[in-house]
């Protein structure tokens, strides 16, 4: 059942994915390496780092601007999920510190919960199930469903016509500054929880919050309370 609240309180709590509730940034980053390499590249860790919070669209174009348009993208890109998909299988996925408190919490107190990723909707369904947690969001919105990845607000203003709440009633939790800007271009508040990216002076200005797990995500929630105005 949906809670509908005020705009300065908790209703809508929307989740990036990788980075956010999987620490997976750096296994792609290796596994891109990997990919590379076994096709003649040598990527720079700064030409995949700017690939982060980005779609397969816009990562294409990250590629391209450091090589050509005759860069093997679509090859490599298959050939690094394969390599990340079974280092999943091998190891697990690692979970962010915190992730099952925080849902649970949120559940607990009948708040919705969406997911809001720049990866690929048969990628999402893969991690999710890798992490058995498939089914605690009320609502999904991957890459491959929008017209314009982030930091454009599409996917964000998609998942607020889907849950039928206001953006100025929802929360984002992002780890990236292209999500960051997004969040906030769709009236939204992001909350920023570092990873590997670091925020420019530019996007610091944009936010809500800044957290350094998902621990502390769910304190402040529990400080401030389900249904009572946030500071």
């Amino acid at each position: 059942m949906k809670i509908l609240m005020t705009k300065n309180k908790i209703s809508l709590i929307i989740f990036d994915m990788d980075g956010l509730i999987f620490d997976t940034e750096m296994i792609a980053i290796q596994a891109w390496k990997k990919a590379g390499e076994k096709l003649g590249y040598n990527f720079e860790q700064n030409y995949l780092i700017e690939t982060i919070g980005k779609d397969i669209r816009d990562t294409q174009r990250v590629f391209e601007k450091y090589y050509s348009k005759d860069f093997p993208f679509n090859e490599i890109r298959k050939l690094s999920d394969k390599y990340a998909f079974k280092y999943i299988e091998e190891n697990g996925i690692p979970v962010k510190e915190g992730l099952h408190d925080l849902l649970d919490y949120l559940e607990e107190n009948k708040v919705l919960k969406a997911l809001a990723t720049s990866s690929e909707r048969k990628k999402v369904k893969k991690y999710l199930t890798f992490a058995n947690i498939e089914n605690r969001f009320d609502c999904i919105v991957c890459g491959d469903e929008v017209i314009k990845g982030k930091p454009d607000p599409e996917i964000f203003i998609k998942v607020a016509q889907n849950t039928g709440f206001k953006p100025d009633e929802c929360i984002v939790l992002e780890d990236s500054e292209n999500g960051v800007i997004a969040a906030s271009g769709a009236g939204m508040r992001p909350i920023f929880i570092l990873d590997i990216m670091r925020l420019s002076k530019d996007a610091k200005n944009l936010l809500f919050k800044e957290f350094y797990s998902l621990v502390e995500v769910k304190d402040y929630f529990k400080l401030v309370t389900i249904g009572k105005p946030l500071y």
